[in-house]
This record gives structure tokens, C-alpha cells and sequence, in this order.
């Protein structure tokens, strides 16, 4: 018998033996005095029970009610319950809905059902708080199946459900990636068992966006205004997020227009999701603009605006207005993140700056903001590039110790480097030492890889790598076939390259320019010029090559 089937039968007992009435607790006002810390509370709570006439129930009620609410000393109000157990202290059922959010948050979710069956065995009824409680942990707990178990056997059982615990379940779904389910849910509950709220669908809308299903979430928000309930600046949010992610950013300032319209205030996400999107789409003009924008309505810009701001500068190539925000930034005691570093270390790196960037790295230390590893990857790839594979090593070292394991994007860096400098056989001992550490090298890794043997004269090693990529499933990419075409052009070896080249075409990757170009080099260095003639052909009649 399930624990669920347990606690279902203990219900409906207690139901048949009571009226069914669902209660609503209010827990404001609990704390006596605002300015108590944990060791007063905990203090209080002892005195009191040494107390020749033991206070109120309700007392320790908003002690615990404190540890749980203000500092999430979970199991320290847990250890207090036990010793108001021990000195026969009867619980409210205020107590006990505690405890079960104390196990909820601690994830013993078998203890939190227990304090359900030992509130059915005091003869107290529970309430909408306790039942919520459970759903809300069960899905905390990613056991969102079994909350909708709980919720089927709770609503068979004459128990009425509210709002909040309908959109506790839907968001539950959402964050588990069953947002199909949760709107299914919506769509079920829908004037039948509660009115559905602006909250429920905001949370299937985001969940819908941030999955690239924009159409059906702007659907659904249609739904919602035909049913006149009133979006909130959380559900344009969403919306925008959605339409600038799928790069419709059309759409997006069509919906911060609307919202507008509708006397609904964008806030700071709003502005960022927008000053982000023109960023990514190099249109820094339009970015000033908007920024204009949202000083007029009163919106302060902050680290997020600034750091995808500084990140467009670098994507247009000007560097100084990057640096100069930067530094600017600092200067005026903006609280930067690591956020912000990283796109500095990062666009200093690919600028060629790599001195700079180091020097960025170090004073990230001295602001105590801990590096990451999008802070390590972009500095080892730099320093890589520029010649100084030694650092690069010392760097990953330094992650490792840190607690930041390297990924594959970390030693793709340094097997390029290794290829590029003619150490290919150190690249191929690197794959299989980090392969044994079970780091999977992705096709960048082995195109890195593969370049790096055609162009080191092992050839034969380089087709090895290619057939057993091919045994095993890769999905090989159209720069893995120009690699393996160059290679071949390069020994002069043209039948095996119009062999790949057909094997290509069969495989789904069409040939481009590069592959093109490659070959038709190649045929003309050597005086197969018939031949050349008629791929260049080939090339213009697939637009590939103007006339």
C-alpha cells in the first residue's frame, strides 16, 4: 500500500466521522518583537517551557513560525518541536502544518506525511495550509507525479482545494518541462474546480517562451484577455522574452507598446530583455534610444542593463566604449558580478588584449568576485592563441583547485593550440587522457583534432578518426567534411575526394564555397584544369559563386 493510499484512507475516516470544513489559518503577526534573533528565540522557547504554567501553544507557535519565516532554521525548529513532544505539549495544528513545511524544506517528505496522519489521529481537521504545504513540498521535492496522486486522492476524498495549490501543481509542471500537461490542467480546472488566475498563466507563458513555443503562448494570452483576466508586467515579460529569443524583436516592442497602452508599467526585466536583444543585434543606436526611454519612466539601469551594453560594444568592435563603460562603472561603486567580468574577459580576449584580460582576472580576486568557468574558458582560449599555452595549463590547474572542473571547451583550446603548433601527438594523448576522466570530446573538439593531423602530414590517422566518427554516429558537420577534403586535396588524392564528396551529399551536408574552393584550388595547382572548369560551373549554377 502507497503512503498516499494510507494517508487517503486515514481521510476518509476522519471524514466520515466530521463535517468536512476547510480552514484558512492567517500566520501574519506571529513574532512578538521584529528586532529577535535566532538565539534570543531559541532562548525564549526554552525558558518558557521551564515556565511553572507552560504559555500558550500559540506562543511557540510564533517562535517557530520565526526560525521558519525569517532565517530558514528548518531543523533547528524541527529539534524544538521534538522538546515541546517530550514536555507534553499539545501542537496547534498551526504546530504541525510548521513541521510539515520544515520536512518539506529538508526534503523528508515521508516525515512530513507522517505529521498528516498524526494530525488525523489528534482529531484536528486539516486545513487548506496543510494540504498546500504538502503539494508545495512534493513538487519542491521534484515529485510532481506523486502531488498530483495526492491531489486526486485528497479531492476524492471532499477535500477543497484553492487557487494556490491548483498553481502550485501547474508550476510544478512547468519547472519538470510538462508544460502540455499544465496547460492541460488549466484548461480542466477552469471554472469547475477554481477560477483560474493571471498567475497560472503566466507561469505555462514563460515556461512556453522559454521553450520557443511563443505562438502558442501568445495564444494562451489571448485566451486570458478573452476571459478578462487582466496580464500583469510578469506576462508581457515573458512574451517579450519570447519574441526577442526566437529574434522577432518586431513582435517584442509591439507588446512593450501594448503593454503600455494598457497603463501596466514595464520594469527594469522589461528594459533588459530589450537592451539585450538590440545589443545581440548590433543596433547600439537603437539600444541609446531605449535607454532614454527607460530614464523617462523612471526605471534606474542596472549591472544587467550595463553588462549587455558593454557586451554590444564589444560585438560591434568598439572596444574603448566597452572599456570606458566598464572602468566607468567601477569607478561610480556600481556593484559588479561576475556577469560583468567575464563579458570583459571575454571581449578582451578576442580583441587580442590577453595582457588586459589577465590583469581584469587578478583584480577579480582583490573584489572578492569568485571566477567561473566562462571566466577561466575565454582567459585559457586567449592565452592559447596568443603562444602562452604554459599559463593556459597553470589556469586550469588553478580551476581545479578552486572546485571549477575544465569541459571539453577548456581543452579544445589547448588541443588547438597544441595542432597548431605541431605537437599533434601531445593533442591525440590530451583526448584520450581526458577521455578516460570521462570528458566526451564534441565534433569541434575532433574537427580541431582532424585539422590538425591533415595538416601535421598523418593523413592516414586523420581517415581513421573520420571512419570511426562515422561508425559510431557523429553527426559530422560540414566543416568536418572540408577538413577531410583538404586534406586529401593536399596529397593530391582525388578520387577519394570525389568519394567524400558524393558521401557528403548523401549524409544530408550540402557542400559550400569553402569545399568548392578547396577542390577546384587543388585540380587547378594540379593542371586538372577540365575538371576545375566544370566544378566552378557546378558552383555558380548553385549560386554558390556569382557570374
Amino acid at each position: 500500500m502507497s503512503r498516499f493510499v494510507f494517508y487517503s484512507n486515514l481521510l476518509s475516516s476522519f471524514h466520515s466521522h466530521s463535517p468536512l470544513r476547510v480552514f484558512s489559518h492567517s500566520l501574519h503577526r506571529l513574532i512578538p518583537n521584529n528586532n529577535i534573533n535566532v538565539d534570543d528565540a531559541v532562548s525564549s522557547f526554552h525558558r518558557m517551557l521551564t515556565m511553572r504554567s507552560t504559555p500558550s501553544i500559540v506562543q511557540f507557535d510564533k517562535i517557530l513560525g520565526f526560525l521558519v519565516k525569517t532565517k530558514n532554521h528548518y531543523t533547528t525548529a524541527i529539534s524544538l518541536f521534538h522538546q515541546l513532544e517530550l514536555n507534553q505539549v499539545k501542537p496547534s495544528i498551526i504546530t504541525l502544518n510548521t513541521l510539515i513545511n520544515c520536512y518539506c524544506h529538508t526534503r523528508q517528505m515521508d516525515f512530513a506525511f507522517s505529521i498528516l496522519a498524526k494530525i488525523l489521529k489528534i482529531g484536528y481537521q486539516p486545513d487548506i495550509i496543510t494540504l498546500n504545504t504538502l503539494i508545495k513540498g512534493l513538487c519542491l521535492n521534484r515529485k510532481v507525479h506523486e502531488a498530483l496522486h495526492f491531489h486526486d486522492h485528497v479531492v476524492s476524498h471532499g477535500f477543497q482545494l484553492d487557487p494556490i495549490s491548483y498553481g502550485t501543481l501547474i508550476n510544478g509542471l512547468c519547472k519538470m518541462g510538462e508544460t502540455r500537461a499544465a496547460m492541460k490542467m488549466l484548461r480542466q480546472i477552469d471554472g469547475k474546480l477554481v477560477n483560474v488566475n493571471v498567475e497560472m498563466h503566466n507561469m505555462i507563458i514563460d515556461s512556453l517562451c522559454k521553450d520557443k513555443f511563443v505562438t502558442e503562448a501568445y495564444e494562451l494570452y489571448s485566451e486570458m484577455i478573452a476571459k478578462k483576466i487582466s496580464p500583469s508586467v510578469v506576462t508581457f515579460n515573458a512574451l517579450i522574452y519570447g519574441f526577442c529569443i526566437i529574434g522577432q524583436l518586431r513582435e517584442a516592442f509591439g507588446l512593450f507598446h501594448e503593454m503600455i497602452s494598457k497603463n501596466i508599467n514595464p520594469d527594469a526585466y522589461t528594459f533588459n530583455i530589450l537592451v539585450d536583444a538590440l545589443c545581440k543585434e548590433r543596433n547600439l543606436k537603437e539600444v541609446k534610444i531605449l535607454l532614454a526611454v527607460m530614464m523617462r519612466e523612471g526605471v534606474t539601469p542596472n549591472v544587467v542593463t550595463y553588462n549587455s551594453l558593454v557586451d554590444g560594444y564589444f560585438l560591434v568592435n568598439e572596444v574603448n566604449k566597452a572599456k570606458n563603460l566598464f572602468y566607468t562603472l567601477v569607478r561610480s561603486g556600481v556593484a559588479l558580478d561576475v556577469h560583468s567580468y567575464n563579458i570583459m574577459i571575454n571581449g578582451l580576449c578576442k580583441s587580442k588584449m590577453v595582457d588586459e584580460a589577465i590583469n581584469l582576472f587578478k583584480e577579480m580576486g582583490s573584489n572578492n568576485i569568485i571566477p567561473d568557468l566562462m571566466t577561466y574558458n575565454p582567459l585559457i582560449d586567449g592565452s592559447c592563441k596568443s603562444g602562452r599555452i604554459s599559463y593556459a595549463w597553470e589556469l586550469v590547474l588553478e580551476m581545479q583547485d578552486n572546485g571549477q572542473p575544465a569541459n571539453i571547451f577548456t581543452y579544445s583550446s589547448i588541443i588547438h593550440a597544441l595542432c597548431k603548433n605541431h605537437h599533434v601527438d601531445k593533442a591525440i594523448e590530451l583526448v584520450k587522457k581526458i577521455k578516460d576522466q570521462g570528458i566526451q570530446p564534441d565534433m569541434c573538439t575532433y574537427n580541431i583534432l582532424l585539422d590538425g593531423l591533415c595538416k601535421g602530414g598523418q593523413l592516414k590517422n586523420a581517415r581513421d578518426v573520420f571512419k570511426d566518427l562515422l561508425i559510431k554516429g557523429y553527426s559530422l558537420d560540414i566543416r568536418t567534411y572540408n577538413i577531410m577534403i583538404n586534406g586529401l586535396c593536399r596529397e593530391g588524392l582525388f578520387e577519394e575526394v570525389d568519394a567524400l564528396f558524393s558521401k557528403m551529399e548523401c549524409n544530408g551536408v550540402i557542400p559550400n564555397a569553402i569545399t568548392y574552393e578547396t577542390i577546384i584550388r587543388a585540380l587547378f595547382y594540379k593542371n586538372e584544369n577540365e575538371k576545375a572548369k566544370k566544378l566552378l560551373r557546378e558552383m555558380i549554377t548553385r549560386g554558390l559563386l556569382e557570374k
